[in-house]
C-alpha cells in the first residue's frame, strides 16, 4: 500500500489544474506563495506551461511583459490562487482584471470551501459562494470599466493617461477587441449617445470575460512529507480560535478546557475553517478518519468533521486512518521553552519576511468582532537565510557592471524616447556601485529559504534535521557538506576535526562549496541549510538561547522544591533583567546573552505554569502566597519604571508615554543633583534667588505626586497581569488534567516527566494504554449501532487510535520543532514501524510567537 506523502499530494493537486495553468499568468497571494515555496512548486508551474508567476498583492501592469514560455503568444488568461476568503482577495483580483487588455479568462482557486465562506462571520457570501462571487466580480469589473469610461467622457481626456489611480490601474489599456482600442474622438457628440456607447462596450467586456471560481484545498506548508503547518497569511491560520471570555488566554489559542463544547454562533471561525481544511485534506489523500480529540476546541472541530463525514462519505471505500486533535492550551510549557531543537533555533534566529499589507489587516484594525479580533497577524514562515558571507568577493564588482549593462539594454529597448534622462541616472548609479558600495552591501539582499523537496540522495534535509537534536543536527549537516565536497572533488586547505561540528568548520566547507555560481546552484540545498545552522550557532543568538535554556532548567529544579524557592528565583530573574536594562540605557553595546524584561516576563509565564503543576493549592488564589507574589509584583513595577521603553506590552497600553516622561524627568533630576554636588561655591548673585526655593519645592511636590499616581496605576496594571498568570497556573486544574495526573501517578517512575504532552499521549496510544480525557467521535452509523442494535448484542466495539496504520496528529493552535522530534521518538520507541505518523498544526511556534500570543496584542489580559 502506498505511503502517505503530503508533498506529493500538493504536487498532484497542482497537476490536476494543468489545463488552467497552461498559457496563463499565475497570481499567488502571500499565503500561497509561502506554501508553494516550501513545496518547491514554482518549477512545476513553469513546466506546466505558465507564462509567469507573480504576486497578487504586488500586481503590476508589467507582469504581462514577463514571459518564461517564449513559444506562446500574449497571455489571454490569468489564474489566481488565494489562501484567503474571496471577499478579502477581491480588491486584488479586480486590479488584476483591469491590467490586461487581451484577457479572456480568469480562473480563481481558493482554499476556503463554499461552506467555509458561508460560515465565516466576516464573509458576505452565502452557501453558493462561488457562483455568487463570479457574478459579483463581473458586475464590479463592468462598473469599474463604466466608471473609467465615464470619467474620460466628462474630462474629454484620451483613454491613454500618464498615470491612473491604484484602483483603476491598467484600464488605460482596456480594449473591446484584441486589435481595436476604444476611440474617444467623438467626445463632443451628444452625451446620451455616448453613454449608450459606453454601455455597449461594457456589455462587450462582459461577453468577452469568462470568470470561474474553484476549490483548491491543499494550500499548506510542508516541512517534510509527514509534517506540515498552515500558511501564516492564510484565512485558516489567521482566524481566531477563542472569543473573549473568562476561560480565554489568547485569541490565537484555544481557551482553557472545561469539558464543554461550543456550538452554533459560539463556535470560533478558526475551528470551523480548521474542520473544513482537515476534511478536504483527508479527501485529497483518500483517507477516512476515525476522529479522536483532546480539549474543548478540538472536540468542536471533531464534531464538525464527524457531521461532514456522515453527510458526504457514505458508501465510499477509503483507507482508514486515525485523526488525533489536541488543543495547544493543554500544553503551553513546551512551545514557551527553548528546547533542544536545531530547527527551532533556526526559526528563532533567522529574519522573517515582512507581512503583506493586505485588506484583511486593514479590516482588523478598523473594526473588531464583538468577541475577538477579525484576523490574527501571525509571524511569516518564510525565513531569509543570509548567503552574502559565502560568495566570492572578487566577482562582485564584475557582477555590478553586468547588472548596469543589463539595465541599460532594458531601458533602451523599453522606451527609447525617455531613455536619455534614465541613462544619466544609470551612470550615477554605476559610479555609486564602483565607488561607494562594497560587495557586502550589494549582496546583503541575497537570501535563501527552506524548500522541503531539497534532499541528499533521497533524504529530505528538513525532515532529517527535524528528527534530531541540535548537536546531532549540526553533525549531520557537516557530514552532508563533506560528502558534497568529495563528490565535487574539492579539497580543503584547513583541517576539519572529526566528530563535533564547529562553526569555523561549517563556514570553511560552505565557502568552498559556493566558490562558483555553478557549484552554488548545484548544491544550493545543503548550502542554505548550513547557512541557517550557522546563523543559529552564532554567538549573538546561541548565547541568549542558552541563557533562556539554563534559566528554564533552574525554574524546573526549583519547582520540584518549594514554592518559596521558585518565587525567589522568578523575582531574581526580574531584578537581573531590570539591572541589564538600566545598563543598556548607559551602554550602547549591552551584552546580548543577558535577558531583558520581556524575556523575564516569558520566564515568569513558565514559572507560573510549573507552579500550577507542582503547587496547585499553595495560595488562596494562585500557586504562591500573598507575600511571595508581592515581591514579584514590586520587582516588575520597579523594572518597568527603570526602563519603560523595553516593555511596550498590551497591559501597559496607555501608560507608555507617561512612563517614558517619568523616566526622562528622573534622569534630568539626577543630572541636576549631580551638577549641584559638583559645584558648591556660592556667588553674591546666587543669594538674590534665595526666595525662589518655595516655588521649586512646590514644583517638586507636584512631580512627586504625579510619580506616585503613575506608580499606583502601574500597580493596578501589574495586578491584572498576575490575574492572567493565575489563569495560566490553573490550566492543570480542569477535569482532563486531573484525570491525566492521576493516570501518571500510578507509575512510580515516570519515564517521560520532562517530555511534552504530545510525546506522552502518543506513547500511551501506541502502547495501547488508555488516554484520560480522549474522546472518540463516532459517525451516525456508529451511534446507531451503539444505541439501537447494541441492546441486541450487535453493537460495535469502541475503536482505538492504535488500531490504525496511519495516524494524523493535528495541534489546534500550533506546534514546534521539539514536539515533532519527540513524536518521532515516541514512534520509534513503540516498536511499531508499520505506523505512518503525520504531524500538523495551525502554525509553527517559536518562544517569541508564544510571547506575542500570551503577552502581546492578542492576549486576554
Amino acid at each position: 500500500m502506498a505511503t502517505v506523502d503530503v508533498i506529493k499530494c500538493c504536487m498532484d493537486s497542482i497537476r490536476q489544474i494543468s489545463d488552467e495553468i497552461r498559457d496563463a499568468i499565475i497570481y499567488l497571494d502571500a499565503g500561497c506563495t509561502e506554501s508553494f515555496e516550501y513545496v518547491g512548486a514554482f518549477s512545476l508551474f513553469l513546466e506546466l506551461g505558465a507564462h509567469a508567476i507573480c504576486s497578487l498583492e504586488k500586481m503590476s501592469p508589467l507582469d504581462k511583459v514577463v514571459d518564461w514560455n517564449l513559444t506562446s503568444g500574449p497571455a489571454k488568461k490569468i489564474v489566481v490562487i488565494t489562501s484567503r476568503l474571496l471577499s478579502d482577495a477581491h480588491r486584488y483580483i479586480l486590479r488584476c482584471l483591469s491590467a490586461f487588455q487581451t484577457l479572456c479568462s480568469c480562473a480563481i482557486f481558493t482554499c476556503i470551501s463554499e461552506t467555509g465562506h458561508s460560515a465565516y462571520p466576516e464573509s458576505p457570501l452565502g452557501p453558493d459562494a462561488y457562483r455568487e462571487y463570479e457574478s459579483l466580480l463581473v458586475q464590479d469589473y463592468e462598473e469599474l470599466a463604466r466608471k473609467f469610461l465615464m470619467n474620460c467622457s466628462h474630462t474629454g481626456e484620451s483613454i491613454v493617461k500618464e498615470s491612473t489611480p491604484a484602483e483603476d490601474e491598467g484600464w488605460s489599456q482596456l480594449t473591446t477587441s484584441e486589435e481595436e482600442p476604444f476611440n474617444f474622438s467623438s467626445v463632443a457628440s451628444a452625451q446620451n449617445s455616448y453613454e449608450d456607447s459606453v454601455i455597449d462596450r461594457t456589455e462587450d467586456v462582459r461577453k468577452k470575460l469568462k470568470v470561474s471560481v474553484h476549490h483548491f484545498p491543499l494550500v499548506l506548508c510542508p516541512f517534510s512529507p509527514r509534517f506540515f503547518v498552515l500558511p501564516s497569511e492564510g484565512s485558516v491560520a489567521e482566524a481566531y480560535l477563542s472569543a473573549e471570555h473568562d476561560n480565554s488566554i489568547s485569541f490565537g489559542l484555544p481557551p482553557i478546557s472545561t469539558g464543554t463544547t461550543a456550538d452554533g454562533e459560539d463556535v470560533p471561525p478558526g475551528a470551523t475553517l480548521t474542520a473544513q481544511f482537515l476534511y478536504h485534506l483527508a479527501a485529497k489523500m483518500d483517507l477516512k478518519f476515525e476522529i479522536f480529540s483532546l480539549g474543548d476546541v478540538s472536540k468542536t472541530v471533531g464534531k464538525l468533521l464527524t457531521d461532514m463525514s456522515s453527510l458526504y462519505d457514505v458508501g465510499r471505500r477509503k483507507r482508514s486512518a486515525g485523526l488525533l486533535l489536541i488543543d495547544r492550551t493543554l500544553d503551553l510549557l513546551t512551545p514557551c521553552c527553548h528546547g533542544d531543537s536545531l530547527v527551532d533555533q533556526m526559526f528563532s534566529s533567522l529574519p522573517h519576511r515582512e507581512r503583506m499589507a493586505s485588506l484583511s489587516q486593514s479590516k482588523s484594525s478598523q473594526s473588531q468582532v464583538k468577541l475577538g479580533p477579525a484576523y490574527l497577524q501571525r509571524s511569516p514562515l518564510t525565513v531569509q537565510i543570509p548567503l552574502n558571507n559565502f560568495l566570492r568577493e572578487d566577482t562582485s564588482s564584475s557582477y555590478n557592471f553586468q547588472l548596469v549593462e543589463s539595465v541599460e539594454a532594458f531601458l533602451r529597448g523599453w522606451n527609447s524616447r525617455d531613455s536619455t534622462s534614465q541613462m544619466v541616472e544609470l551612470v550615477n548609479f554605476s559610479t555609486k556601485l564602483s565607488g561607494e558600495m562594497s560587495s557586502q552591501d550589494f549582496q546583503s539582499d541575497l537570501c535563501g529559504s527552506f524548500v522541503s523537496t531539497e534532499n541528499f540522495h533521497g533524504t529530505p534535509y528538513l525532515e532529517a534535521i527535524l528528527e534530531r537534536r541540535t548537536k546531532d543536527g549540526t553533525v549531520l549537516i557537516k557530514k552532508w557538506l563533506q560528502e558534497s565536497l568529495r563528490r565535487e572533488n574539492i579539497s580543503l586547505n584547513a583541517k576539519i576535526r572529526p566528530g563535533y561540528a564547529s562553526k569555523s568548520d561549517l563556514q570553511t566547507m560552505v565557502k568552498a562549496l559556493a566558490k562558483s555560481q555553478s557549484l552554488l546552484v548545484k548544491n544550493k540545498g545543503i548550502i542554505q541549510l548550513a547557512a541557517a545552522a550557522l546563523s543559529a550557532l552564532d554567538e549573538s543568538h546561541s548565547a541568549k538561547w542558552d541563557a533562556f535554556s539554563s534559566a528554564e532548567k533552574i525554574l524546573n529544579v526549583n519547582a520540584g522544591d518549594t514554592s518559596q524557592s521558585l518565587a525567589a528565583q522568578i523575582s531574581d530573574l526580574i531584578n537581573k533583567s531590570a539591572l541589564v536594562s538600566s545598563q543598556g540605557n548607559n551602554k550602547m553595546d549591552a551584552q546580548p546573552r543577558l535577558l531583558t524584561l520581556q524575556d523575564a516576563l516569558l520566564l515568569t509565564v513558565v514559572g507560573y505554569i510549573l507552579a500550577g503543576e507542582n503547587f496547585p493549592s499553595s495560595g488562596t488564589v494562585g500557586p504562591f502566597s500573598w507575600q511571595e507574589e508581592h515581591f514579584m509584583k514590586e520587582a516588575i513595577v520597579d523594572a518597568i519604571i527603570e526602563n519603560p521603553s523595553v516593555a511596550k506590552l498590551k497591559f501597559l497600553k496607555g501608560l507608555t508615554q507617561d512612563l517614558e516622561a517619568n523616566f526622562n524627568r528622573k534622569s534630568e533630576e539626577k543630572k541636576e543633583d549631580l551638577s549641584n554636588t559638583e559645584s558648591i561655591d556660592f556667588d553674591d548673585d546666587d543669594w538674590g534667588s534665595w526666595g525662589d526655593e518655595d516655588s521649586g519645592k512646590d514644583k517638586r511636590k507636584e512631580q512627586v505626586y504625579d510619580g506616585m499616581q503613575l506608580k499606583l496605576e502601574l500597580r493596578d496594571r501589574v495586578d491584572n497581569l498576575f490575574k492572567f498568570f493565575h489563569k495560566l497556573s490553573s490550566l492543570k486544574k480542569n477535569v482532563s488534567f486531573r484525570e491525566w495526573s492521576q493516570a501518571l501517578s500510578k507509575f512510580n517512575d515516570d519515564p517521560y516527566s520532562n517530555k511534552g504532552l504530545l510525546y506522552k499521549v502518543l506513547s500511551r496510544v501506541l502502547d495501547k494504554h488508555e488516554v484520560p480525557g480522549l474522546e472518540y467521535h463516532s459517525s451516525t452509523v456508529g451511534r446507531l449501532f451503539k444505541s439501537g442494535f447494541g441492546r441486541f448484542g450487535l453493537g460495535q466495539a469502541k475503536p482505538s487510535l492504535a488500531d490504525h496504520d496511519v495516524i494524523l496528529v493535528f495541534v489546534v493552535g500550533g506546534i514546534n520543532g521539539v514536539e515533532v522530534r519527540e513524536a518521532q521518538e515516541a514512534l520509534s520507541e513503540s516498536n511499531r514501524p508499520e505506523v505512518e505518523l503525520i504531524l500538523g498544526g495551525t502554525t509553527f511556534l517559536t518562544p517569541k510567537d508564544m510571547f506575542e500570543l500570551l503577552l502581546g496584542d492578542y492576549c486576554c489580559v
